[in-house]
């Protein structure tokens, strides 16, 4: 016999935003498509992408990926964490940084308080398996290539992927979800709604946003100053 289904009802969800928040950074709603990856029970659907501390404390994100182009710093990881509200992933090496240093890095970010490392392309798998012996918080591999063999690093502990392959990022995306049905994946989704959504459909479970940087929004915020002082000066002279 068949049964029609109940229809979900969508929950309204009431909004509560005060005034000295309302420009804070807010992420592409259509991140929220996205299934998100349960991390030691929190879900995380999106990642903003930034070590600037101003940015960190103003933003909706579920989680920072904290990432720069420097040997990883006890320094950095530990302010980051102190300023910010949101799960912080921390940067271990990878590339100038690997072997034993990186897993001190991975130990000390896990002692304040990350909630996951990761690791850039180039690590070694020697690497992950140091980190993995000591820590017991997620590791995360980006993979920046289509050609990017991920069995050996699965095998040596990596548990999550991060896919920025630039506009390659759908296409490995839809590669790994097809060999790897319950791998999970974050991945860049770009500015658009039309490029997230195509990374979403092609597997991933959580999209990284890169925001503007202090610099682009001071800019446009000058912008508005001198408008709203011109405004007042022509309405002063035909007073």
């Amino acid at each position: 016999m068949h049964q029609e289904k109940t229809p979900r009802l969508r929950k309204k969800v009431p909004q509560v935003m005060t005034n000295l928040r309302r420009d804070s950074i807010h992420l592409p709603q259509s991140i929220r498509n996205a299934s998100g990856i349960n991390v030691n029970g929190k879900r995380i659907k999106s990642l903003i992408f930034t070590t600037d501390v101003a940015i960190i404390t103003n933003n909706n994100a579920d989680a920072v990926l904290a990432v720069y182009p420097f040997t990883p710093s006890p320094a950095v990881i530990e302010a980051l964490m102190m300023a910010s509200s949101l799960p912080i992933i921390s940067g271990v090496g990878g590339g100038t940084t690997q072997g034993e240093r990186s897993a001190y890095m991975a130990l000390m970010a896990e002692s304040v308080g990350s909630m996951a490392v990761i690791v850039n392309a180039p690590t070694p798998i020697e690497t992950i398996r140091q980190i993995e012996e000591i820590v017991d918080i997620p590791i995360i591999m980006t993979v920046v290539s289509k050609y990017t063999d991920i069995d050996p690093l699965l095998e040596a502990g990596v548990d999550i992927v991060n896919i920025s392959g630039g506009k390659d990022t759908a296409l490995i995306v839809r590669q790994l979800r097809e060999k790897y049905p319950d791998l999970p994946i974050i991945a860049t989704g770009g500015a658009s709604d039309e490029s997230i959504n195509a990374t979403i459909e092609a597997g991933a479970n959580a999209i990284t946003y890169t925001p503007p940087t202090t610099s682009e929004l001071f800019h446009s915020r000058m912008k508005g100053y001198r408008e709203k002082e011109a405004q007042k000066a022509a309405e002063n002279e035909q007073a």
